[in-house]
């Protein structure tokens, strides 16, 4: 088990997790799907403060994607409750840790409840500076490329940016993530490896990190052997080895 003293100070600036396994994780100990997401939520609470303690500048996590909209209606009425009562319940956690709320994502498809206790959070923690978490609801990675796409392609008809100038700088400025950095470490719990449609441009130069463990099993232990995992790799950049040294 990684102690945080074995840790460097090589701390990754931007963490994005894909939170998955709560399902399988109720099916497994024979319970309702709704009692794993619960659970789930604890170790959100855990990850967040040991984040905001290690020194993480920005978390991101996966809570509900676009094609989450296709599960089954009582699951997704039940995510939305859940999402307002975990919103209700950690607004004192995020105050004590000095952190700030955001979201990315779609928010117009949240349910009302769910999108004005979403925003109420947002302001009264937007002068919380020790570390932003946000929160991807309703998010899709292509649907946000698409919508990056279509607003840039009509600032160039209308003659505001002109085609020749468009360079990543300016798609990034047009894309949900514009006030935050690239993700330098993406991590995904229960054993899948795939992306599913998550931060695709911004994870271009990620260390991603695989792990067998369902998300409510995953403990701050578990955050640090991901971390300690990422400090002993070489990011390169394109770049050769010796160029880095």
């Amino acid at each position: 088990m990684i102690d945080k003293k074995q840790l460097n100070s090589n701390i990754p600036q931007h963490v994005a997790i894909i939170m998955d396994g709560n399902g399988r994780w109720a099916k497994k100990k024979g319970l309702f799907r709704a009692v794993g997401h619960e659970n789930g939520t604890k170790a959100v609470r855990e990850a967040v403060e040991s984040c905001a303690e290690l020194g993480v500048k920005y978390l991101t996590l996966y809570a509900f994607s676009t094609e989450n909209w296709n599960r089954p209606k009582l699951e997704v009425e039940t995510l939305m409750k859940l999402l307002v009562s975990s919103l209700k319940r950690e607004i004192k956690t995020l105050q004590d840790n000095n952190i700030q709320l955001n979201a990315i994502g779609n928010l117009q498809t949240l349910p009302k409840k769910a999108r004005t206790e979403l925003l109420e959070v947002i302001e009264k923690t937007k002068s919380n500076n020790h570390m932003t978490l946000t929160l991807a609801l309703s998010y899709g990675s292509r649907e946000e490329l698409i919508k990056t796409i279509e607003e840039i392609s009509i600032k160039v008809k209308n003659g505001v940016i002109s085609p020749h100038l468009i360079n990543e700088s300016v798609i990034n400025e047009h894309l949900y993530t514009k006030d935050l950095p690239d993700v330098d470490l993406l991590i995904r719990t229960s054993g899948e490896q795939r992306i599913s449609n998550f931060l695709l441009w911004q994870i271009a130069y990620a260390e991603l990190y695989f792990t067998e463990i369902l998300w409510p099993d995953f403990k701050k232990s578990d955050l640090l052997e991901a971390i300690f995992n990422y400090q002993k790799r070489e990011r390169r950049f394109g770049k050769t080895s010796e160029q880095l040294s």
